[in-house]
C-alpha cells in the first residue's frame, strides 16, 4: 500500500478539503503526507503604454510568497499533527506548478499523489484544473484526484 504521500494544495478551500481526506486516508493506511505549494515566480512587468508599476521589488514579493505558503501549509500541518499521521511540508517557487508537483514528489521519494480536482473559480479554476490534468498525464507516480 502507499507509504508517502504528497499533498499539493493552493489553500483553497477544495484543496483544504482534499487535505482532510488525504489524512484520514493517510491515517488508515500508515502512510506520511509530505504537503506541497507552489510558490509564484515573481511578475516580469512590461512597461508600455498604459501599463502600471508595481511597487513589489521581487525581495518583497519572495517574503510576501513565502508567507503565504507558510500559511496555507500550517493548515495541512494542523490536519496531520490533530490526527497523529506524520507530516513534512515542501514549498518551491515555479510558474509550472505540474511540473513542480511532479519534481516535488520525486524528490521526497512519494509513492502517491493525492489532489483536489480544482481548487480555484474563474480563470485560475481552469488553470489549477489543467494542472491537475497535468500532473495525470505526465506523472510516473500515480495520482488520487480528489473531488
Amino acid at each position: 500500500m502507499f507509504k508517502h504521500i504528497l499533498v499539493p494544495t493552493d489553500g483553497s478551500q477544495l484543496s483544504q478539503d482534499a487535505i482532510k481526506r488525504a489524512v484520514a486516508f493517510a491515517r488508515e493506511t500508515g502512510a506520511r503526507i509530505t504537503a506541497f505549494f507552489a510558490k509564484p515566480e515573481y511578475p516580469v512587468t512590461y512597461f508600455g503604454e498604459g501599463a502600471l508599476i508595481d511597487p513589489t521589488t521581487p525581495e518583497k514579493f519572495a517574503e510576501m510568497a513565502d508567507q503565504q505558503a507558510s500559511e496555507i501549509l500550517d493548515f495541512a500541518r494542523a490536519q496531520c499533527a490533530e490526527a497523529g499521521v506524520e507530516c513534512q511540508t515542501l514549498s518551491t517557487t515555479s510558474d509550472i506548478p505540474y511540473e513542480a508537483i511532479i519534481e516535488a514528489a520525486e524528490q521526497a521519494g512519494c509513492d502517491l499523489i493525492f489532489m483536489a480536482s480544482h481548487g480555484r473559480k474563474g480563470i485560475s479554476g481552469l488553470l489549477l484544473g489543467s494542472e491537475t490534468n497535468k500532473v495525470l498525464t505526465h506523472s510516473k507516480i500515480p495520482v488520487l484526484v480528489y473531488r
